[in-house]
């Protein structure tokens, strides 16, 4: 086994996954700011808005989910393990756009800030990960 080559993989592996898990992070900041306001009273576009941000979140969280998988492969061949789950929801955000009120926006804000949690847990781990990587 080429344990140079091993832990580049690993490293590169962990590097993709920060990038989107930073770019996730940036887009959940930015929905749970648009939540605030459609507890405030926002409407349709508010809604509209906060929504397309989980989106993108989304979008990233897959692609991190993708990286995370490749690096847990990669670690697995140098014999650490890495456990990182990251999920956001879809029935509340169907409830919050056909439900639009206080308890339905609080509860999608709940979900975004649990999101938030997720993923600069999965951020901790990660760099954690590749602050191991480079003692080799």
């Amino acid at each position: 086994m080429d344990w140079e080559r091993e832990i580049w993989e690993a490293r590169n592996a962990a590097e993709e996954a920060l990038q989107y898990l930073y770019a996730s992070q940036k887009e959940l900041n930015s929905a749970g700011n648009w939540g605030i306001v459609d507890m405030l009273g926002g409407g349709m576009m508010t809604t509209f808005m906060k929504h397309n941000k989980m989106g993108k979140a989304e979008q990233n969280l897959q692609q991190a989910k993708y990286a995370l998988q490749r690096l847990q492969k990669e670690l697995r061949d140098i014999n650490t393990i890495a456990d990182v789950h990251i999920e956001v929801g879809d029935f509340l955000r169907f409830a919050d756009f056909f439900f639009d009120g206080f308890v339905a926006d609080w509860l999608v804000q709940a979900r975004i800030n649990d999101a938030k949690r997720q993923v600069n847990d999965a951020i901790s781990k990660v760099r954690g990960i590749l602050n191991q990587l480079s003692v080799y």
